[in-house]
């Protein structure tokens, strides 16, 4: 038995008794009498209030009206709950106006050494959008649109909305069946199926100038509208293989609605397949330059023939742009 489950074990079997001595531990666990007080004494720094009995047949027993603690946390747990709320600093994530009141709480749970670790921690770690000159835990910077945790709320009750959003200089409303809400290049975005013309579409988070309500719910069903959806969805014409470097640039930037599918379990390998309108030239040119944003990192397995003609006339142009720079000459480099 662990450590970690033997205490857990053992403040139960205490709390369960009136006394109890070294002995019985000792018997109980099958450990030695140094690891039995050593237990003992981590119980009792923990909260539990231990009263010892001197004499030959002294030991233990519990105050009267203890309650055993509900919920106990390793040093180890301690630490990955507060990384994991450091790294969440500068997201925008929803109901984090809270987050000095948690941070104060987690640290009146712990010990005066586990606070000093979490102190040294939070000096060393530094996460992506964090200020290096203010990495305080408690900085309150990182605030959700406004209209986020409305739109949490009303999700917890029903997945049918009526939301307006801003488009250009219109206003538009549509009646949604909110199948995601998500976070992608550092924005949330909605993914819901339009019950007027039944398709798919995204709404960022931020676009968004109110939420109510579906007032008409009759047929609606998540099965159906995810069939419907598979139907409309096309077959995938571009398939690539993306290594470490190429996946790192995906997270920098990559057009909505396009995700990998990581085949390592370190993610730094995965697939992506997409389809790409190949008739349509903005796409074309927008699908040009992100490949050659992704890098070298990449397999190929499937590309339509305008695409990869549209990337060697590109890299033609590099060639010869590059070949007539002041700066750059390639039969020296």
């Amino acid at each position: 038995m662990k450590k970690v489950e033997r205490v857990n074990v053992m403040m139960r079997y205490i709390n369960n008794r009136a006394h109890f001595t070294i002995s019985e531990i000792m018997r109980e666990f099958n450990i030695s009498r140094s690891t039995a007080i050593r237990d003992i004494r981590e119980i009792e720094a923990m909260g539990m209030p231990l009263v010892a009995e001197v004499g030959r047949d002294g030991g233990y027993f519990v105050m009267n009206n203890s309650v055993l603690p509900a919920v106990r946390f390793t040093d180890n747990e301690i630490k990955a709950l507060f990384i994991a709320f450091m790294a969440t600093r500068n997201q925008q994530l929803p109901y984090l106006k809270s987050r000095q009141s948690l941070a104060e709480k987690l640290l009146g749970l712990i010990s005066k050494n586990q606070q000093d670790d979490l102190v040294l921690l939070n000096q060393i770690l530094l996460f992506e959008g964090t200020n290096p000159h203010n990495p305080d835990l408690l900085d309150l910077s990182d605030l959700p649109h406004p209209m986020l945790e409305r739109l949490i709320q009303y999700l917890l009750k029903d997945s049918c909305l009526v939301v307006s959003a801003r488009e250009g200089k219109e206003i538009k409303t549509y009646p949604l069946y909110l199948l995601h809400l998500y976070r992608e290049k550092s924005s949330w975005q909605i993914e819901g199926f339009d019950l007027e013309e039944k398709k798919r579409r995204i709404i960022p988070v931020d676009n968004l100038t109110d939420v109510n309500p579906f007032p008409e719910k009759k047929g609606i069903s998540k099965k159906r509208i995810v069939e419907q959806l598979s139907k409309q969805e096309e077959a995938s014409n571009l398939v690539l293989e993306l290594g470490p470097k190429a996946i790192a640039q995906f997270k920098k930037y990559h057009p909505l609605k396009m995700t990998l599918s990581y085949t390592s379990p370190y993610q730094n390998t995965a697939v992506l397949k997409t389809f790409v309108h190949v008739h349509h030239s903005d796409e074309l040119t927008e699908m040009t330059n992100w490949l050659l944003f992704l890098g070298g990192d990449i397999t190929i397995r499937e590309i339509p023939r305008e695409v990869w003609e549209s990337l060697q006339e590109r890299m033609v142009t590099i060639h010869e742009q590059a070949a007539g720079g002041d700066r750059i000459n390639p039969a020296q480099g």
